[in-house]
């Protein structure tokens, strides 16, 4: 038998090199585990799989927000609208969506199956435009805004277009979202790895940064991007307006552009600990920065929307050159557009119900009834995780996660080896196997060498919480117990 024309010698090695520890080895056994059951439920010491590694929301029960769907609703099926159904319609559906629905289809020419602008909706770039403003007290232009399908759209097409040769270095933090150095690898470009801070609750500390610049340059790399995630994923830290500040002093003595991965600004559970938008920060340095480049990101996927399968997002593009501006209008047209619906759901969320209008009082009770459960959650799961032997977990200030420090004792180090496995991964898949509850272990973002993690998001809903904490419990000490 012939050999394939495509096989693991002749693929792009830039694919093969990359990975993604969110969706890896943990997510597939979690999977196979999910048909196991359905074959066999009685087979397994649990009856169901409890997807704790990724920000997925509504896979784990929470509601969409209604005032979302209603008007998405009405904008799939438009003939609710119609002079001979709008009596019955408006009996099911409050004027404010019918009002939304008509002037988003009529932006888009009538159809959400049509193509848009290659850049997304006018109108919706318009008012995510006004979001931004009022945000953060300072002129945006819709023209320097790009829609796109999810916020990793974004990122990798930023930086596929930075990376102009194999030695360009775009520095990520540690622990990182592996979309970044998954994104690195498949471009051909060189990853600059900085460390958080865990011992400051997971800062990003400018000396560190500094130095990992000059180590870089010391190796012939091209630093040209930073790479700030904030809220933090996975660490949840959400970052001071004076970190912030050093951040950007740092990229503009050394002429590197910054990609502020602002996903999770609405997700804060710590009072002192405000979400400060790079851009604002920027703003507000003087016209010294006036020309400082950065790429801003925000998605629909996260905060109390939780829309994920939508694949609504945006960048917004700060003191980038025209030149650049229009090469990503040439990227985003060989797509032809965003998908639609994604873009209809980036502009209600940056354009939600107003107080007086008829879906504010529902939508603000949704979203606050949503907010005080993460909030609530998250001070529980860490609250437990610091409970347990050998486990250390700073509480989180913002995002969906927490990121504990777990010390395995040398036995179970000794026994992961014997498997082929880092320590952490041989703890989470057992933790998966005798348990159903799915983590990511901390070898999939990077950490400090020595040291072991893993991730875990605070979804479960809050009437299961007790029976996901349990779970956990009952493994860690029989985990713990075997391997003393």
């Amino acid at each position: 038998m012939r050999r394939k024309v495509l096989n693991e010698d002749t693929i792009n090695p830039c694919i093969k090199r990359c990975e993604y520890a969110v969706r890896g080895e943990l997510a597939i056994r979690a999977e196979e585990l999910r048909e196991q059951l359905e074959r066999d439920p009685d087979s397994l010491p649990f009856n169901h799989v409890i997807n704790t590694n990724i920000g997925n929301p509504q896979q784990l029960g929470q509601k969409p927000i209604t005032f979302f769907r209603q008007v998405t609703a009405l904008i799939e099926y438009p003939d609710l609208m119609d002079d001979e159904h709008i009596e019955f319609t408006s009996k099911i559906f409050p004027k404010d969506t019918i009002e939304r629905a008509k002037a988003l289809l009529d932006s888009m020419g009538g159809s959400s199956g049509a193509y848009s602008h290659s850049k997304g909706i006018p109108l919706v770039r318009k008012h995510v435009a006004e979001f931004i403003e009022e945000r953060d007290g300072y002129p945006c232009s819709p023209e320097h805004i790009f829609l796109t399908a999810g916020g990793s759209q974004g990122v990798q097409t930023i930086i596929q277009l930075t990376i102009a040769h194999e030695n360009v270095g775009i520095m990520i933090p540690i622990p990182q979202y592996p979309l970044y150095s998954a994104s690195i690898d498949m471009y051909g470009g060189k990853p600059v790895y900085y460390y958080l801070d865990e011992d400051n609750e997971w800062s990003i500390d400018g000396p560190t940064v500094q130095k990992a610049i000059e180590e870089a340059k010391k190796q012939n790399i091209d630093v040209r991007v930073l790479c700030v995630i904030n809220p933090g994923n996975p660490t949840g830290q959400c970052l001071t307006e004076e970190t912030i500040k050093d951040i950007i002093e740092i990229c503009h003595r050394e002429r590197i552009v910054i990609l502020a991965d602002e996903v999770y600004q609405t997700n804060i559970y710590d009072d002192s600990r405000p979400f400060y938008s790079f851009k604002k920060v920027l703003k507000s340095m003087g016209p010294e920065y006036e020309d400082f480049e950065l790429f801003s990101f925000h998605s629909v996927s996260k905060g109390m929307v939780g829309e994920c399968g939508r694949r609504g997002a945006y960048f917004e593009c700060t003191g980038i050159d025209q030149y650049v501006i229009d090469q990503l209008y040439k990227m985003a047209s060989v797509n032809l557009c965003p998908n639609v619906q994604g873009q209809v759901m980036v502009d209600l969320v940056t354009r939600p119900p107003k107080e007086g209008e008829p879906s504010y009082e529902l939508y603000n009770e949704e979203i606050t009834e949503i907010y005080e459960s993460l909030k609530r959650r998250a001070s529980k799961l860490a609250a437990f995780f610091n409970s347990l032997e050998g486990v250390i977990c700073h509480p989180p200030q913002g995002a969906l996660y927490l990121f504990p420090k777990v010390t395995l004792p040398e036995k179970a180090v000794i026994e992961a080896k014997k498997l082929g496995k880092s320590p952490d991964t041989f703890y989470c898949l057992e933790l998966l196997d005798h348990s159903g509850v799915c983590v990511v272990p901390g070898t999939g973002f990077g950490q400090v060498e020595g040291t072991f993690h893993f991730r875990s998001t605070f979804l479960p809903p809050e009437e299961l919480f007790d029976e996901f904490i349990e779970k956990i419990r009952l493994f860690h000490e029989e985990f713990m117990n075997k391997y003393k």
